[in-house]
């Protein structure tokens, strides 16, 4: 038995309804070679990829591909919007307070949404986000020295 194969970068787009073109296939790469990359980041990667992109066009393939469910955006509290390409999953993140640095949490308790609301007022949970605040390796070692 095979395990499945991983759809192209041009089959994701196509398969979740969308044009290829070459700055989307350059920015969904880019975000999913990066990590919880920033809007200016990703468009610095696109530029490598394929030359010139406005900022303006980073949003708008940005957009597109997060309402697609080929991107997932994130906005931890006083930080600007990051995005990264793990989806389908019901993972968290972990922020550090002092530098700003994301990382992917797996879910603590096993299947989505992972967190039984006490009271769900009715609402038919089927996602939980939680996102984790602290110190990073980096900048405890730093703040204890």
């Amino acid at each position: 038995m095979t395990a499945p194969r991983t759809p192209t970068t041009p089959e994701a787009l196509r398969g979740a309804g969308l044009r290829v073109t070459a700055a989307r296939v350059a920015l969904l790469e880019t975000v999913r070679d990066g990590d919880h990359l920033d809007v200016e980041a990703i468009a610095s990667g696109v530029r490598d990829r394929v030359g010139h992109i406005s900022l303006q066009a980073v949003y708008e393939a940005l957009h597109a591909l997060t309402a697609a469910g080929l991107v997932r955006r994130i906005e931890p509290a006083g930080s600007a919007a990051r995005f990264e390409g793990r989806v389908g999953d019901n993972h968290h993140h972990i922020v550090c307070r002092s530098c700003g640095a994301v990382a992917d949490v797996d879910c603590a308790a096993g299947e989505a949404p992972c967190l039984t609301a006490d009271d769900d007022h009715g609402f038919s949970i089927d996602e939980a986000e939680v996102i984790y605040w602290g110190l990073c390796p980096a900048c405890s070692t730093t703040r204890s020295a």
